[in-house]
């Protein structure tokens, strides 16, 4: 298995950027434990206090390391999946003027669905999911969960090709007739053990996907106004949005 290289034009992927600063981050608290300890002629000076105050100190440090260290890790996947979205968006940009981000249209059996990109090619249209997450990642094309697996940190999440799948069906829904492909990227510094299938990629991947993707044939003349349908059946009001945060909190 070819191992996913970091380095992407030149530049480093963002979350090795960002390793030194969170270990420099969370690791900043135990600098102090051993100045503290080794000043005896203090008044704060753990061994003038006896032993029970340095064992209360040094428990306090390792309780303050584990609070930053959670800290710095919540700051770092938030960085890292917006600079992830930003990657995302440009790529797409570039390759066409008809692109659509984060937007909330009816859903093919009812209900609502919300779709993070979208890109209207020569051949169809890209339905998109982005999904951020670092370390391994273990799950096949039909299984209802996929694995991760970073470090320590194990999570279980539903199969984003499966949840995908339901949007692009609602895609379909309005422009009946029309090429509508299901697309996973993945953001953060993911590996995957098996080769993942042909529509999973990394957000790295994605500028070349787009350049070779190749719909299968299509009789549709006015491409123009299928775009504007879709642009139409796109429901803007917030009221949607409450309906959709309703609809997920409920499932």
């Amino acid at each position: 298995m070819t191992r996913y290289s970091p380095i992407l034009k030149g530049k480093a992927y963002p979350n090795v950027m960002l390793r030194p600063i969170r270990r420099f981050i969370t690791g900043t608290p135990l600098v102090a434990v051993p100045a503290i300890a080794a000043d005896p002629g203090t008044q704060t000076g753990i061994t003038s206090v006896g032993p029970a105050m340095f064992l209360f100190t040094i428990a306090s440090a390792l309780l303050l390391v584990l609070v930053f260290r959670s800290a710095a890790n919540r700051i770092v996947t938030w960085v890292t999946s917006r600079i992830g979205v930003f990657r995302i968006r440009r790529a797409l940009a570039q390759h066409s003027k008809h692109v659509l981000h984060d937007f909330i249209i009816p859903g093919a059996h009812g209900g609502l669905a919300k779709i993070d990109h979208a890109i209207f090619t020569a051949g169809g249209i890209l339905c998109i999911e982005s999904k951020h997450c670092n370390g391994m990642v273990f799950g096949g094309k039909d299984e209802a969960q996929w694995t991760n697996v970073d470090g320590v940190h194990r999570r279980r999440f539903l199969n984003p090709l499966i949840r995908n799948e339901g949007r692009a069906r609602a895609l379909r829904r309005i422009v009946p007739g029309v090429p509508v492909d299901n697309l996973v990227i993945f953001t953060g510094a993911v590996e995957f053990p098996a080769p993942p299938a042909q529509n999973v990629i990394r957000v790295d991947q994605l500028e070349s996907y787009v350049a070779r993707h190749v719909f299968g044939p299509s009789r549709i003349e006015d491409w123009d106004a299928v775009w504007l349908s879709v642009r139409s059946a796109i429901l803007r009001d917030e009221a949607a949005r409450k309906d959709f945060d309703a609809q997920i909190s409920f499932g």
